[in-house]
């Protein structure tokens, strides 16, 4: 049963032909990233589906049957850096253009002590946020010469924090070296990095015709968050409430979709479009918006924004 506080993508938008386009997604292989490419898909676009696992995305993929579109999986894992740049450097061997990128993967880490990936950043911040920061970085000029095209940022209602605690990237301790390590905190300043880099690229690509957004899904009854002793407990505790608080993989691709392909959304690049969601902690943002303003400050920031790429151009070792 569908969630009735649902923002929906219009008939028209989905009906699109959206043949000879091609899209990259990345967490493509399960939840709101396979849906949102099963979307495209139908609609006759090329998708490319970077995966951590590209068994699991082309196992995920025979679920597409005789789909006017296609599709090809790659391997990319955001939390190893030499990864990314493989990925992007056998995507530019085979592709001329790319009207879409979606940054639809992510990570939460569970736990009290810190993880770092190869490359030395908080396992959090380095999935959700750096290593699609290089990816997009690398693509920018694909997708100019492509345009119009879209990028598009999957961030998540926990950035907004709540008035009397809202997260903000710390860009002197981004790896909780001096600070004492709480998951979910930086689970929230990534994400609101995220939001901030929406921002950031809007500003720095306008006139080119690449237009950018940052997405709160909603709630998704998907895998994320992973099979831990925490995340298995809150699914039995949250069933009764499922239909009513949460949204199906499906529903959750729907803002994804609205940023990608919708006639709407490049006329407010760099914004905020949000699901509806009970956990946002400010109760006038719960319906969502297409676009919204997100309540944290920091996210709307855009000297901290441009402060905050920056800092990620050194910390990535790219430069444009």
């Amino acid at each position: 049963m569908s969630n009735k506080n649902v923002l929906w993508v219009d008939a028209d938008t989905l009906a699109k032909d959206l043949s000879g386009k091609t899209y990259i997604v990345t967490g493509a292989n399960s939840g709101v990233g396979l849906e949102t490419t099963r979307q495209l898909v139908k609609q006759g676009a090329h998708v490319v589906m970077a995966c951590r696992r590209p068994e699991a995305g082309k196992e995920a993929a025979k679920t597409f049957g005789e789909l006017r579109g296609s599709y090809a999986v790659m391997r990319c894992d955001l939390a190893d850096l030499d990864s990314v740049r493989k990925f992007v450097a056998d995507f530019l061997g085979k592709y001329n253009h790319l009207e879409g990128l979606m940054c639809n993967a992510g990570a939460v880490i569970m736990g009290n002590d810190v993880q770092y990936t190869k490359d030395g950043f908080e396992m959090t911040m380095g999935v959700n946020y750096f290593g699609h920061f290089l990816l997009v970085e690398l693509l920018l000029d694909i997708l100019k010469q492509s345009a119009p095209a879209r990028i598009g940022l999957l961030s998540s209602v926990v950035h907004a924090g709540s008035p009397k605690n809202r997260y903000e990237v710390h860009l002197d301790d981004m790896e909780f070296k001096s600070r004492k390590y709480s998951a979910f905190a930086a689970y929230g300043e990534a994400k609101v990095a995220t939001v901030q880099y929406a921002l950031e690229l809007a500003d720095r690509l306008k006139g080119t015709g690449v237009t950018t957004a940052s997405i709160h899904p909603g709630w998704a009854r998907s895998n994320f968050g992973g099979g831990g002793a925490m995340m298995k407990i809150m699914r039995v505790v949250m069933l009764p409430f499922r239909n009513s608080m949460t949204n199906s993989n499906e529903e959750s691709a729907q803002t994804s979709l609205h940023v990608l392909i919708s006639d709407d959304a490049p006329k407010h690049s760099g914004a905020y479009f949000s699901q509806h969601s009970v956990l946002y902690r400010d109760k006038e943002c719960r319906p969502g918006g297409w676009p919204m303003q997100s309540p944290n400050p920091h996210a709307r920031d855009l000297a901290a924004a441009k402060a905050l790429v920056q800092r990620s151009y050194q910390k990535v070792g790219y430069r444009p």
